[in-house]
């Protein structure tokens, strides 16, 4: 049996001794697009943020795994090194940082050492030629004055450099005009590799017709409560949060009795 590239076993979250997810359980195969939709406030950023291991989130079950690596009590870095990519809802800004010596920084941090400054430039200069953005973006400071679309493109112009196992996208599409979203939806495409597997958080399906999820799940109260295709996104699109909420209590029903 092939090994999934990306398991979530039972996660049971916490914060401030609130629980927030109640036993999360998802498989992700290489090459598979995955998308999370639910509400606000049903913990789908909040299993985002779990997955990258951020210290805020206190896990009190389940697992996580990685091309068969248990990361589950790894640190954020090691994690990171370890093949796993968080696209932020909101990047901030690093005045007095420009794009290419932040780039050359998280690149060395995951070789554990500097690339040759002319290979970096190539490997560089090809990743921005794949997303269609000018050379000139890369003097910029880090997120200092840019537009939302511009945050975002970053974020898949630092995924293509690191080149990671999985991808995390926590609501890539909030804030975005219709022209920034197909601009970030066509760099998410053009990276996709049959090697990686990506996770995307959204609140809605507009994104789902740029970037083709192979799978649709949604989330409530802390779990994941449907899966399906992505005629599943466009059912929510049709009929809201409530119809899955009512169809969900009467399964539960017939299964108590």
């Amino acid at each position: 049996m092939t090994q999934p590239l990306f398991k979530i076993e039972d996660l049971k979250v916490s914060i401030e001794g609130k629980q927030i997810l109640d036993g999360v359980n998802l498989t992700i195969n290489a090459g598979e697009i995955h998308a999370l939709m639910g509400r606000n406030g049903t913990g789908k950023s909040t299993l985002a943020n779990t997955l990258m291991g951020h210290p805020k989130y206190e896990i009190t079950g389940g697992k996580i795994w990685l091309a068969g690596q248990d990361i589950t009590e790894l640190e954020p870095e090691e994690r990171s090194i370890a093949g796993l990519f968080l696209a932020f809802q909101y990047p901030i800004a690093i005045p007095g940082v420009n794009v290419v010596n932040f780039l050359r920084a998280a690149l060395k941090a995951h070789r554990g050492g500097d690339m040759p400054i002319k290979d970096f430039r190539i490997l560089l200069k090809e990743q921005m030629n794949l997303l269609s953005m000018q050379q000139s973006f890369a003097s910029r400071y880090v997120n200092d004055g840019f537009s939302g679309g511009e945050k975002k493109r970053l974020e898949i112009l630092q995924m293509a450099m690191l080149n990671p196992k999985m991808v995390l996208l926590d609501e890539t599409d909030s804030g975005l005009d219709i022209d920034a979203l197909k601009v970030v939806a066509e760099g998410i495409n053009r990276t996709m590799t049959k090697d990686r597997g990506v996770l995307l958080v959204t609140h809605y399906q507009r994104i789902l017709d740029f970037v083709k999820p192979n799978f649709v799940h949604v989330m409530m109260n802390g779990k994941i409560v449907k899966s399906g295709g992505p005629e599943l996104a466009l059912e929510l699109e049709k009929q809201g949060y409530d119809w899955l909420g009512k169809e969900t209590k009467h399964e539960n029903q017939a299964t108590a009795n």
